[in-house]
């Protein structure tokens, strides 16, 4: 028995033929068409459609997608940033191309099942999974199993505001988010949250590899604006834990590979915890890239559609 996974991003769609073990069998990435609707449901049928052959299982082939942002579970209309879906009933769309309905799930809470299922979550009740990459937002699992949620959203913690405590603090200014506000922690803790400190430190543009590069060489300015982004995640983590309390916090995204990431954030996570509350168990993710197809096909191996 074989499951499918289909991981749609904003530059590639992926999918992967996973094993009873949920390792992955084989893959196929394309490029995400953004210019038409037509031509995005397209690109998942294709790529459902070479799962299906593949896996010689044809339409009973059980198949999951995750997706970004959400697909309301009323409405069934999407919402979701660099992809010409919002405001569509995908999943209706896609049904008509395919001859079939699959289920949908988000990327983070696609991350946040495969993690907490045979990865760096596994054994934990309840699991965050957070990932900082080009945006933040994270996935919540208890038990192994997705929590219900009325939108079908993800904990969509990266559009929370960063506490004017450390603004305050670190005399920074209050950057603008792509969700159209201000002081957001995906305009700091992202990849491109990372850059904008170092630009505000250095008074000139840098990317976050530069900075990281900089803090791994020993240099000062780029280990102190990286000690400054490990402050915002622990403010984050806390944020986390208050509101949640998790087990474990696994963590993903093109970030979470930052040498020795767990002891950068968990230092100032411990100086402001609350209390004497004890810490989540904190991880880096070991299902890498294939996480969210990962996640969509157990999704989809649970479901048995």
């Amino acid at each position: 028995m074989t499951y499918g996974g289909i991981d749609v991003g904003g530059t590639k769609i992926e999918a992967r033929l996973f094993n009873e073990e949920f390792e992955t069998v084989e893959l196929r990435r394309i490029s995400t068409p953004k210019e038409t609707l037509s031509g995005f449901i397209e690109a998942i049928a294709q790529q459902v459609q070479w799962l299906e052959t593949l896996s010689g299982q044809g339409g009973t082939l059980p198949i999951g997608i995750a997706i970004p942002g959400l697909i309301d579970a009323e409405t069934r209309r999407a919402f979701t940033s660099n992809l010409p879906a919002s405001g569509h009933d995908i999943p209706a769309l896609l049904s008509r191309a395919i001859g079939r309905e699959l289920p949908m799930m988000n990327d983070c809470q696609a991350f946040a099942l495969s993690e907490a299922n045979g990865g760096a979550g596994d054994g934990f009740d309840a699991v965050i999974g957070l990932i900082m990459g080009t945006g933040v937002g994270a996935g919540l699992t208890s038990s192994g199993a997705l929590t219900r949620r009325r939108n079908g959203s993800a904990l969509e913690i990266g559009h929370l505001g960063v506490p004017a405590r450390l603004i305050q603090a670190r005399g920074l200014p209050l950057f603008s988010c792509g969700c159209g506000k201000i002081g957001c922690f995906e305009a700091y803790a992202s990849g491109n949250g990372l850059a904008a400190l170092g630009r505000f430190r250095k008074g000139y543009p840098v990317t976050a590899e530069e900075i990281v590069a900089e803090a791994v060489a020993g240099h000062a300015e780029g280990s102190a604006i990286l000690s400054e982004w490990a402050e915002v995640v622990a403010e984050l983590l806390l944020l986390i834990q208050l509101a949640h309390d998790p087990d474990c916090i696994v963590l993903g995204g093109g970030l979470s590979s930052i040498p020795d990431v767990i002891s950068l954030v968990e230092t100032p996570f411990k100086s402001i915890r609350l209390g004497e509350m004890r810490l989540p168990v904190i991880r880096v993710a070991v299902n890498g890239d294939s996480s969210g197809a990962r996640g969509a096909a157990i999704m989809a191996a649970r479901i048995g559609n």
